[in-house]
């Protein structure tokens, strides 16, 4: 499974232990950046290169993290399939993978600590969709959603 990371400056310390711990735990890891810690970025430019690897089926699952993991999740979620959410405890970090096929964790860098974070990662990376008919159709609902709003853009 290819692993794509991403931070601002907000979540750029947090990005890096993260980054070494997944290697360490031998993932595969992409870090789509920052690459330095720069004060002056924005959540909204950091999170578009994750999120079109993710839209294109090149990464599997993401990794975002910000001040409060908000922004990046707002920025996230207008990629067509990219389904990001901000996840602070650890059965939202499973659920959400297994009920809902959420491909993207955002995190507050700002809000929840080192320890807490790698356990979220090792819960998010772990889970799997359950390929239920209910979940499924669900899933389907949504993304039948974002078909029509970019029909409606166009």
């Amino acid at each position: 499974m290819k692993i794509g990371i991403t931070a601002d400056h907000a979540g750029f310390d947090r990005k890096e232990e993260l980054k070494t711990l997944l290697l360490e735990h031998n993932y595969q890891v992409e870090d789509f950046g920052a690459h330095e810690y720069d004060k002056n970025d924005d959540y909204s430019d950091i999170i578009i290169p994750l999120a079109e690897a993710i839209s294109e089926g090149s990464i599997n699952k993401g990794i975002a993290i910000c001040g409060s993991g908000v922004g990046v999740s707002i920025a996230a979620n207008k990629f067509s399939g990219v389904r990001a959410t901000l996840i602070t405890e650890n059965y939202s970090a499973h659920q959400g993978v297994e009920h809902d096929d959420m491909n993207l964790m955002c995190l507050g860098g700002r809000v929840i600590g080192p320890a807490l974070i790698w356990e979220l990662t090792e819960t998010f990376l772990q889970a799997e969709f359950q390929q239920e008919e209910r979940f499924e159709r669900r899933l389907n609902k949504v993304k039948e959603i974002e078909k029509n709003n970019f029909k409606n853009i166009k």
